[in-house]
């Protein structure tokens, strides 16, 4: 017979179950709710009050987070390993955070759309955070840590080929979808009760009394909405957390190509009477209905909604017996959690009492046969367990020595990244200001070559003028606009007659001395026509 407490520690209320195992019977020896301002003293009193000193302790896993990765089905055991760790690393490197701050764990499910797939539930904790659970429970005997929306479905009577949700409203809500006996899916959600708790507390100043009024609040059908508002005012603050839980599950169901059979309430916010009719009014083809242990009786004298409310130990107790997930324990291994049952010393004491141990072996008088074997096992299981710790100790001594190398390579490695990247980053603002000089290089050699062409162009301009000009044509000005950039041309001309104005406006155009030639009318003014030739250097 073997036993495990789980504890399920949440701000300020700490719910545990202590659960037996006798071959495949299962039995909750105890069970409660504890709400505290000191955590290590609510600690203290449970595990005192339950007398599990010297038995494994379960807890859940906190601020984990659910990612989910598809690979190939013939993948083999450690390629699949390598595939997800690939897939986690380039998660974080688009989330820019550190992989090695990450604890990981995941379970392997049948992708329902594809089956040439797995589905990776992939969670992953920060370490800090579980060190600060294992720093809080240092003391006593924690043999697993994890998260509770994957070990809720313990407590859920699974059967072959049919699919439901559990909704484990905690602090936080967890949405759990189990499809044909196997975990498929797990949603956090950040609307829960604590939302409620607190509002209500601050109003009553006790946590406690906030919890005992959502166990003593009624939810009524359509019918009765309007009695729902006269008996309790602390409605206002429960239904629209319970809308928003109910909606979220709304849009997955209804974005899922899965058939649901039942939906499972539970959870603290499950204490609330009628929630289960509350939830059928919005999913009336799914079953809905409080979830109850299912290894507990109906004809039991105590009321089953008390082991409901603590339904989230009980599922953490059962995880720490061997149900569930395996794979899914965030807690390290120690040496002593290596060893075998037969070689574990179960010694029930209380904290209190190990001082006052008294040992009563009497080695008086001579050892018959039996003693010597005794003792000469007791020695060999002795030189056993000294062996194997020696071993132990330095195997592991030699994997943290290989870890603290990974890691400093791992840490000089991206060392030296972060300084190619710098050196990178400078090269190419050295580059921008290289070409930024040559553009401007550029554009002083063609405002040069632009000045000398034209410099050039007025000479040249004459003298091709004076090659065509008639003899009875004559230039009275020729002017250049006041941008030396510009070559556009004025010429003022006259002559006696029309006809030789014409010839030699004509001619500038033909032989290419002016482009885009304009004149104005000829204006007689006493024996000369005169007129304006504009156009444009060629």
């Amino acid at each position: 017979m073997s036993s495990c407490l789980g504890l399920y520690i949440e701000n300020n209320v700490i719910k545990y179950a202590k659960v037996t195992k006798d071959h495949e019977l299962l039995k909750v020896e105890a069970f409660g709710v504890k709400f505290y301002e000191k955590i290590g003293e609510a600690l203290e009193q449970v595990i005192s009050e339950t007398f599990s000193y010297n038995i494994p302790i379960s807890i859940n896993l906190s601020e984990e987070t659910y990612n989910y990765f598809y690979m190939f089905s013939l993948l083999n055991k450690n390629d699949l390993k390598k595939a997800v760790d690939t897939e986690f690393e380039s998660y974080c490197y688009d989330k820019k955070m550190n992989k090695n701050a990450f604890e990981t764990r995941y379970a392997i499910s049948n992708e329902i759309n594809d089956r040439d797939k797995l589905k990776i539930i992939h969670v992953s904790a920060n370490k800090s955070s579980l060190a600060k659970s294992m720093q809080m429970m240092k003391e006593y005997k924690v043999s697993t840590i994890s998260p509770v929306g994957v070990s809720i479905a313990n407590v859920a009577t699974v059967k072959p080929k049919e699919n439901m949700i559990i909704v484990n409203i905690e602090e936080n809500t967890t949405i759990t979808v189990v499809v044909n006996q196997k975990i498929y899916n797990v949603e956090k959600l950040e609307d829960g009760s604590s939302e409620v708790l607190e509002k209500i507390s601050s109003k009553e100043n006790s946590y406690s009394k906030a919890y005992e009024i959502c166990k003593n609040s009624t939810i009524y059908t359509m019918e009765g909405q309007e009695l729902q508002d006269e008996t309790n005012e602390y409605l206002d603050y429960i239904m629209p957390v319970l809308y928003k839980i109910v909606t979220k599950l709304q849009d997955y169901i209804s974005n899922s190509t899965i058939k649901f059979d039942k939906i499972y309430i539970t959870g603290t916010m499950s204490v609330v009477n009628n929630i289960d009719l509350y939830f059928q009014e919005f999913f009336q083809s799914i079953k809905c209905e409080i979830l109850k242990p299912y290894f507990v009786s109906d004809n039991m004298k105590l009321n089953v909604k008390d082991y409901i409310e603590v339904n989230s130990a009980i599922s953490l107790a059962m995880q720490g017996l061997g149900y569930g997930i395996k794979t899914m324990n965030f807690k390290k291994q120690s040496i002593g959690d290596q060893l075998p049952d037969w070689l574990k010393l179960d010694v029930s004491l209380g904290k209190k009492d190990k001082k006052n141990i008294k040992i009563n072996f009497d080695l008086s008088g001579k050892l018959d046969a039996t003693e010597r074997w005794l003792l000469r096992g007791a020695a060999g299981v002795l030189i056993f367990i000294i062996l194997y710790s020696g071993c132990s100790v330095y195997l592991n001594s030699k994997i943290s020595e290989k870890i603290d190398e990974a890691e400093e390579v791992s840490s000089y490695t991206d060392t030296q990244i972060a300084l190619a990247e710098s050196d990178i980053s400078r090269v190419k603002e050295k580059t921008n200001k290289y070409q930024e000089m040559t553009d401007n290089l550029k554009n002083i050699n063609e405002k040069i070559k632009d000045d000398l062409s034209l410099k050039n162009s007025i000479p040249n301009l004459l003298v091709e003028i004076s090659n065509v000009i008639p003899q009875n044509v004559q230039i009275t000005q020729i002017e250049n606009t006041s941008d030396s950039n510009d070559r556009h041309v004025i010429i003022n001309v006259q002559s006696k007659y029309y006809d030789d104005l014409g010839y030699f406006k004509a001619k500038l155009k033909e032989e290419g001395i002016l482009n885009n030639i304009v004149s104005t009318q000829g204006e007689k003014q006493g024996d000369f026509v005169k007129i304006v030739i504009e156009g444009d250097l060629p």
